[in-house]
């Protein structure tokens, strides 16, 4: 199954859901009153008005415990599948039925002249109350959300780098311009790229000379025994206070990183 669109686990989609699926809940019912709601709340002693608003801090409560967290780590989250959202969302109203009802049975014990129904009596009206009201905003921002997301630009395959580790598995495709340079690190190397408007590091298993020939074929060349560069980002060779040759990259917030004698003819006529 596809992944979903990734404007769904936004920042602006977290602020979309946590406000806007309460504010519906209660614009819904205080606008159109449906009268089995009204009775639920009102529990014959008026309390239809704050036990709406407690209903709808429970649901915020339930959105904010699920959704920050997730928005937090979204980076991480490569395989986020319709399945597993629509899942989660389920998982959602779910939680916000079972507290609802953990609420109104509870209150209904100590307000209501018939002491109210029982807990699994009431969950099956509450989870009615809530699934019916919340439905329509979590389709609306999912399908909102989903046709705000940019389709992605297919790169050709000579333009993607497919990088494996040691044992030839196939750890990182990336595409060759989005690569800043390559560094050796004792068993590894460290890949540092970018992704949109973000600068990533990625470790992989493998040694620089196994890379070089692989990387050779897309632009990305050695200017130092530790170092490999893509020319696409060098603004600049300079020399250093002690002599030594520094190549000055383009992308913002990473270093600048050394060149050796033996490859500077190369390199500087590619810039």
């Amino acid at each position: 199954m596809a992944n979903i669109p990734k404007k769904l686990l936004s920042v602006p989609s977290l602020l979309a859901h946590v406000l806007g699926i309460p504010a519906f809940m209660l614009f819904f019912v205080l606008i159109y009153s449906p009268n089995w709601i009204v009775a639920m709340l009102d529990m014959q002693v008026g309390r239809h008005t704050f036990n709406l608003l407690m209903v709808m801090c429970i649901v915020l409560g339930v959105l904010c415990v699920s959704r920050i967290p997730v928005t937090s780590v979204r980076k991480y989250l490569n395989h986020f599948t319709w399945l597993r959202y629509i899942l989660w969302c389920l998982a959602e109203i779910g939680a916000m039925a079972a507290f609802v009802a953990l609420y109104l049975t509870l209150s209904a014990r100590v307000w209501a002249p018939d002491g109210g129904a029982s807990y699994f009596s009431t969950l099956g009206w509450s989870a009615a109350l809530v699934g019916s009201i919340v439905i329509y905003p979590y389709l609306l921002l999912n399908f909102l959300f989903a046709v705000l997301e940019k389709p992605e630009q297919q790169l050709p395959e000579d333009e993607l780098v497919r990088l494996h580790d040691s044992t030839q598995q196939l750890k990182l495709v990336v595409a060759s311009s989005a690569i800043v340079y390559i560094e050796a690190s004792t068993n590894y190397v460290i890949i540092k790229y970018t992704e949109g408007e973000r600068v990533k590091d990625y470790q992989l298993r493998n040694t620089m000379k196994t890379l070089e020939p692989q990387l050779r074929k897309h632009g990305i060349i050695r200017c130092q025994r530790s170092f490999f560069v893509n020319p696409r980002h060098v603004t600049a060779l300079r020399k250093d206070k002690e002599g030594l040759i520094i190549a000055e990259l383009d992308v913002q917030g990473v270093r600048s990183i050394p060149v050796s004698p033996n490859y500077y003819d190369n390199l500087s006529k590619l810039l």
